[in-house]
């Protein structure tokens, strides 16, 4: 539904920061499917760990926020470009199930929960060949940049 060419559109972060690959479905206001591929050419497994690479855990949560800063902005129907941003403000019953491994293909899912005066809560989780490796609920903040 969305390559990483229209993904750059809707978030502001570039290599090496950019966790979204793909998004595989979309529906505006309710909920998002993305992919994250993981492979060992990732900068962070030269330092984690070098012997035995594991994706950082922080990195799976800021991937989950990513899909659902561009399901809130396409939801909105805004971009950074058009002067918002999308910040990550904090994460509840954060959950951790097993490791992200070089080779793993990681469905991102987000859901709305609500949204207040721009704050929005998502219900997020990952997985890797449909089990789970990683939920949360978390918070992101629309502003003005």
């Amino acid at each position: 539904m969305m390559d990483v060419k229209e993904i750059r559109k809707y978030l502001p972060h570039r290599y090496p920061f950019l966790l979204v690959d793909r998004v595989i479905e979309l529906v505006p206001g309710e909920s998002i499917v993305a992919i994250k591929n993981v492979t060992v050419n990732e900068p962070f497994f030269n330092g984690h760990f070098p012997e035995h690479p594991v994706m950082p855990g922080v990195l799976l949560v800021e991937a989950m926020a990513q899909a659902a800063g561009i399901l809130g902005f396409k939801t909105m129907d805004k971009t950074p470009e058009g002067g918002s941003i999308y910040y990550f403000v904090g994460a509840d019953d954060l959950r951790f199930k097993r490791p992200v491994v070089p080779g793993d293909q990681v469905k991102l899912e987000a859901r709305v929960m609500s949204e207040r005066r721009g704050i929005w809560k998502f219900a997020v989780k990952a997985s890797v060949d449909d089990l789970i490796v990683c939920s949360a609920t978390i918070l992101c903040a629309d502003r003005k940049v």
